[in-house]
């Protein structure tokens, strides 16, 4: 496979997503009844990693991974082809809990991660510094594990942005807000973590673009915001484009950002045509919502959907 197609995805605080399929509506404080139920590895740059793999990436994984209950997730990374570079810390990898109602509305439970000490930290950042040799493409996606800062996140997004390398970085607080000063390559919030980052609540598309805005003078040369079934926002150097997918029959929206993520890196490590890769982008999201896991089970399905997608200057 060809070396254009490479990319590492860093997991600081991967999960083991538990996903239970409620019979009925969620009842706090009594008994809710699960009628299926799913345990399999996941954190976002987990979820990412699996859908550049389905797609045809060459994917190296890191991250922090707890040495307890690691099989599952060297199973996977053997199963999608990755080269595995996660440091092993001391512990097990958190549980994170995801009840999804008979309205396809998702309750995240998250857990708090493994506990990572300097060691392990020093081992990371050596393992940065020799896949930032061979590799361009950095997808850094999730909350942070206990024992790593906000800064030091964002000290690892500046030193491969110094390097060069282009940073996708995915997260939501106090780390997208450390992470935004060290000029990662191209952020995708969400409108509520948009919202969250300018303290405000941003009801309209106007609102949302002139949010974004703000943020492009902190050097992110791209700025990709989802909006959930009102589509996707992309800021490049003052241009706007917007993509409208068809209505979906949604299932579960589990992961389906890190899928948004994922169709963004893969149409950039092919070098497409900016409309193409937000159509790509945007069908391959809206097919997410129709499936229980993430990955995709059939490439052609998206490439049909992508006639489908809308997309114009704003």
């Amino acid at each position: 496979m060809s070396n254009n197609k490479k990319v590492v995805t860093i997991t600081l605080n991967p999960a083991l997503d538990l996903t239970g399929h409620l019979t009925d509506t969620l009842n706090v404080g009594s008994v809710s009844l699960v009628s299926k139920s799913d345990l399999h590895p996941a954190g976002k740059g987990v979820n990412v990693a699996k859908v550049l793999s389905d797609l045809g990436a060459q994917v190296t994984v890191t991250g922090f991974l707890g040495q307890d209950n690691q099989e599952p997730f060297c199973q996977l990374f053997t199963q999608m082809n990755a080269q595995d570079r996660f440091v092993r810390v001391a512990g097990a990898t958190r549980i994170n809990v995801k009840l999804v109602d008979n309205q396809s509305q998702v309750t995240d439970i998250n857990f708090p991660g493994v506990i990572v000490d300097q060691t392990a930290i020093d081992a990371f950042e050596a393992t940065l510094e020799q896949l930032a040799l061979d590799h361009d493409y950095f997808v850094m996606a999730g909350s942070l594990p206990r024992g790593v800062t906000p800064q030091q996140c964002a000290n690892w997004i500046e030193l491969l942005h110094q390097k060069g390398k282009k940073v996708i970085f995915d997260s939501s607080r106090e780390a997208l807000k450390a992470g935004l000063n060290a000029q990662p390559w191209l952020i995708k919030p969400n409108d509520e973590e948009l919202s969250e980052l300018v303290g405000t609540t941003l009801t309209t598309t106007e609102a949302c673009q002139q949010a974004a805005q703000t943020l492009e003078s902190k050097g992110i040369e791209n700025i990709v915001i989802s909006m959930g079934s009102k589509g996707v926002m992309w800021l490049n150097q003052g241009q706007w484009l917007q993509s409208q997918p068809p209505r979906m029959q949604v299932v579960s929206t589990v992961g389906a950002g890190d899928t948004l993520v994922a169709g963004l890196t893969w149409g950039h490590l092919n070098q497409w045509l900016h409309q193409d890769i937000l159509s790509y982008a945007t069908a391959l999201s809206a097919l997410a919502v129709t499936q229980i896991g993430v990955g995709v089970p059939d490439p052609q399905s998206v490439i049909e959907l992508q006639q489908q997608i809308r997309i114009q200057a704003i």
